[in-house]
């Protein structure tokens, strides 16, 4: 497994983590039984990032993987945690107050003292410049509370915005082969400035799997069902916002953009992510033990050839940019 330094954080990290939102039942219900083996997959498959939130299930990914932490001593996992997304999306509830409270409740969702790293998740834009937001970001900090943290975003301008603060460890953005505004100015900057990149939403949720079709039909309670019309969070989230059925086409070729190179299609995705300069982490979601093997193996490959990196341009030029680019 490749690793990486997660930016001003210090630590260093598996090229692959494993997102948890699924483990909160947003995906469709999993068991605790299924969750934990997930879990051990990645862990000795080399992973030693895990990202959740305390929206995910409203605590309870949190809660799963403190309790797998707490049999596995053995394992070394470095946990990225996010919070904000518990409350109506206003400015003025990302106060102190709640910074405090939010904090308080995934410390003892995740059972430790100081929490790695926590990430502001995708508040409103206006929160991005608002001085003291960091402020309390810092004394949460110098209190203890918090190594590090962070900010998770849906767009490349509140990237850039938060980027600007000469604290802040990492910047958690959707990049994968159908989203690929981030590589122009977002990789770049963090290079620069030494800031940790996680990528999510890696394979846009599924469709670079190259497993889908136009009949697929997914849970009523799964996001891709209830959000495919943006209406309960941003779209952006849900197939990378793409439409589906181009989506669909397009990871069709993509798939066999892989296959000319021995690789399956997720593995090809996830392992060209890890490979762009500035990524720190990718952060796929697994569904059973299975696929989080699948997605750790993606941290093995060798490099990709530019060829693919252009074919991949190519791709998203044809069947996305002029939908997208300046959407995200």
């Amino acid at each position: 497994m490749r690793t990486s330094l997660l930016g001003r954080t210090g630590a260093t990290v598996s090229s692959l983590g494993l997102g948890t939102w699924q483990l909160g039942a947003d995906w469709g219900e999993v068991t605790e039984a299924d969750a934990r083996a997930v879990l051990d997959a990645a862990v000795e498959s080399g992973v030693t990032l895990f990202d959740t939130a305390d929206a995910y299930g409203d605590g309870r990914s949190e809660q799963l993987i403190a309790d797998y932490l707490h049999d596995r001593p053995d394992a070394s996992v470095f946990v990225a945690t996010k919070m904000g997304r518990r409350v109506e999306q206003v400015p003025e509830n990302y106060s102190t107050e709640n910074f405090r409270a939010w904090t308080e409740r995934s410390r003892r969702n995740l059972r430790v003292d100081t929490l790695d790293l926590v990430q502001l998740h995708c508040p409103p834009t206006s929160v991005y410049a608002m001085d003291r937001v960091y402020d309390d970001l810092d004394q949460l900090v110098d209190e203890g509370a918090i190594a590090n943290y962070g900010v998770s975003v849906e767009r490349v301008d509140e990237a850039l915005t938060a980027m600007e603060r000469p604290n802040l460890a990492s910047v958690q953005i959707i990049i994968n082969a159908f989203r690929l505004k981030p590589l122009e100015t977002v990789l770049p900057l963090a290079v620069e400035r030494g800031i940790g990149i996680i990528a999510r939403v890696p394979l846009a949720s599924g469709l670079l799997s190259g497993k889908y079709t136009r009949e697929t039909v997914f849970a009523e309670n799964d996001h891709r069902t209830y959000n495919r019309d943006g209406s309960a969070f941003d779209i952006g989230e849900t197939f990378s916002g793409v439409d589906y059925e181009a989506g669909v086409t397009a990871a069709a070729e993509f798939s066999a953009l892989a296959e000319e190179h021995g690789l399956a299609p997720s593995t090809a995705a996830l392992a060209w992510l890890t490979q762009l300069p500035g990524v720190s982490t990718v952060i796929p979601g697994a569904r059973s033990p299975e696929q989080a093997r699948a997605n750790a193996a993606a941290g093995e490959v060798d490099d990709l050839s530019p060829a693919f990196h252009a074919r991949v341009v190519e791709l998203y030029d044809r069947y996305f940019r002029a939908a997208i680019h300046e959407r995200w």
